[in-house]
Parts: structure tokens; C-alpha cells; sequence
């Protein structure tokens, strides 16, 4: 038994042979044969058991049971319009919701400052922002664009790499003053080191390499460990210790002389890529590709080591 929802696609071609005033064009519209219409139109008078049109060589004239169909139609040929007019501005213009995830220090210095620029350019995309220290699944917790530091075990997703992610030692003026400034890493055994641990991580044996190509690794009795980089940072200004962290997400507290660079002759030897990653499928939408496009150039602009 035949049903109506398989011919959809026959009233389609029906009401457009009507509104074209022939099948020629009708045929032209759709990028088919001639044959082809003509065929569709005899399935569909088939399946209605009616002539639905008077045809001539000159003009096409709907019977009664075509002009009766043809209004029966009004409402799906309308709704087949509205949606075919959703499915094209979603294609062309940048409309919908993009979900960003990152750290939550890299997220209030770097990400969330450049969402108000994107809102004014971008007003019919929603932004959801996910600050976590937590390696989120973009697949399961629906994010669509991310910020990662790190090498990158997944290679189903896109990567673009936007900078690099540097070691630095930092504490306030309140603290040095108090205990003083240790002058090689040797010396962190006799003070307050403050450490980054999270489920996936544990930031806990601090390396560092100078210009003699020494390298030393200190293994860390930490004073204090913190699950989150901004309270890590708040820590550090308020005195209670030295901290390891990336120069990029403490340039403000320096410049307000709320923390101090310690061990100046000395680097960190490890340098970790940042990406702006994202699932494949997901950069087909026009607005997760154009909120991608601001991030890439926005953030590579900004994480440019001193």
C-alpha cells in the first residue's frame, strides 16, 4: 500500500509546474529533464486515481481535482518554504549556539574578554562558555570549540595552534620580603610552594634549565595544592607561597606589582603547544567556523610571550 508522505516530493513538482505555467519550466527550475516532470506528474495522477491537469500544446488548465489538491497544498508548500529559508540563512549568515571550553585562568584573561567584540559582530549567536581546569570530552559535554595546552592525544579533532604555553616562578613582594628570595632552585626546599593537582594532573616536580645548559629538577613539598589556576594566582599575591605558572596569565598582577619574577638565570626547558581545537563536523557551522576564525587570529594576537 502506497502512502501520501511518498510523494511529497511529486506535489513539489506539481505545484512548481503550476507556477512555472509549463513543464519546461518546471524542468529548469529543478535541473531536470523535461521527461522527468512528466513522469513525476503521471505518478502522482496515478496515486490519486485523477486527472490533475488539462494539457494542450499552448496552456495547462487544472481540473477540478487538481485545484482542489493545489489548495490542499498551500500549507506544506508554505512550510517547505519556511524551513528551505531557515535551512539557507543558517548556511549563509552565523546564527545558533557555539559552546567554548576552557581553563578557567585562560578563560578570564584571554577568552572572556574577546566575547563581547564577537556578541556586537556576531548578535544571533549564543555563547555558552564552559571555564574548567577539567579536560572536558567535546563529544559528550556538546562543546564546539576549545582552548588545550598540551600535546594532543585525539587526532579526530582539529587543531589550530595559537601559542605556547612557557614556565615562570612568581611570589609576592610580601612574601619575599618575609622569608626572602631564593636565589637557585636548590633553596625551594626551605619555602612555601603552592602546586597545581587536579584529576588528571599534578603539577609537582618543577624543571628548569639556564644559559650553562644546567638542568635541575626540584621534586615539590607543596605548602598548599589548588585544583584551580585563579585561586592558584590569588594565593600567590595574597603571600602564602611561590607558584609555577605560565608569564602570559600573571602579566596584569606584574605590571600591578602584585607578584615578582624569581629565578631570573633560569628558564623552564619544557614549552607545551596551545590549540584551538574543535570536532570535525562542527566547523561546518557557520557560526562555530566564524566564532573559530575570530578566535584563531584574536587569540594568536594575544599569546605572544613577552
Amino acid at each position: 500500500m502506497q502512502h501520501l508522505h511518498q510523494y511529497l516530493g511529486h506535489l513539489y513538482v506539481f505545484r512548481l509546474v503550476i507556477e512555472q505555467g509549463s513543464f519546461q519550466g518546471a524542468a529548469n527550475q529543478l535541473g531536470l529533464p523535461r521527461s522527468s516532470v512528466s513522469k513525476k506528474l503521471a505518478q502522482l495522477e496515478g496515486f490519486v486515481d485523477q486527472r490533475l491537469l488539462h494539457r494542450s500544446t499552448r496552456q495547462l488548465r487544472l481540473t477540478d481535482a487538481g485545484a482542489a489538491l493545489l489548495q490542499a497544498t498551500e500549507t506544506m508548500a508554505q512550510l517547505m518554504s519556511n524551513t528551505e529559508h531557515l535551512i539557507l540563512s543558517h548556511q549563509d549568515e552565523a546564527v545558533g549556539r557555539v559552546k567554548i571550553s576552557c581553563s578557567t585562568l585562560m578563560g578570564q584573561r584571554y577568552l572572556l574578554p574577546s566575547i563581547p567584540l564577537l556578541k556586537q559582530r556576531y548578535p544571533k549567536i549564543t555563547f555558552q562558555v564552559n571555564l574548567s581546569d577539567k579536560v572536558v570530552n567535546l563529544l559528550d559535554e556538546g562543546v564546539d570549540i576549545a582552548i588545550r595546552t598540551g600535546h594532543l592525544p585525539d587526532s579526530s579533532l582539529v587543531a589550530r595552534r595559537i601559542g605556547e604555553k612557557r614556565w615562570g616562578w612568581f611570589a609576592s613582594p610580601d612574601y619575599l620580603e618575609n622569608r626572602g628570595e631564593p636565589n637557585s632552585p636548590d633553596d625551594l626546599s626551605q619555602h612555601q610552594c603552592l602546586v597545581f593537582s587536579n584529576q588528571t594532573t599534578t603539577i609537582d616536580h618543577w624543571h628548569f634549565s639556564n644559559d650553562d645548559n644546567e638542568i635541575k629538577t626540584i621534586a615539590i613539598d607543596p605548602a598548599m595544592v589548588v585544583d584551580d589556576g585563579r585561586t592558584l594566582v590569588e594565593l600567590a599575591t595574597m603571600g602564602q607561597g611561590i607558584v609555577m605558572i605560565d608569564p602570559l596569565l600573571v602579566r596584569s598582577e606584574l605590571v600591578e606589582g602584585k607578584l615578582m619574577s624569581i629565578f631570573q638565570q633560569w628558564r623552564s626547558p619544557e614549552l607545551q603547544p596551545i590549540h584551538l581545537v574543535c570536532l570535525g563536523r562542527s566547523i561546518r557551522s557557520k557560526a562555530v567556523e566564524v566564532v573559530w576564525q575570530a578566535l584563531v587570529e584574536g587569540l594568536q594576537r594575544d599569546l605572544i610571550q613577552p
